[in-house]
């Protein structure tokens, strides 16, 4: 099977969003659900949304850091 990030869904209740993909993007989430679904084509692209923003947002060691820094207790000096 192709190496892929994505890997398995959660089964979560979530939350309805409403997006507009540009062509080219929906048409990489669809090639995406393809190979993840392998020979059944069964795979809903939707449902890659989620753990693919999960993905792109644990990698971001910006988006990390900011988070952190927005937890931390505050001196209050």
């Amino acid at each position: 099977m192709t190496d892929l990030k994505i890997r398995e869904l959660p089964d979560e209740k979530p939350v309805k969003m409403t997006v507009a993909l540009p062509p080219d993007i929906h048409r990489d989430l669809l090639a995406y659900a393809a190979l993840l679904s392998g020979s059944d084509w069964t795979m809903d692209p939707a449902r890659l949304v989620a753990p693919m923003l999960r993905q792109f947002m644990m990698s971001d060691k910006g988006f990390a850091r900011a988070r952190r820094k927005a937890k931390a207790p505050s001196s209050g000096k």
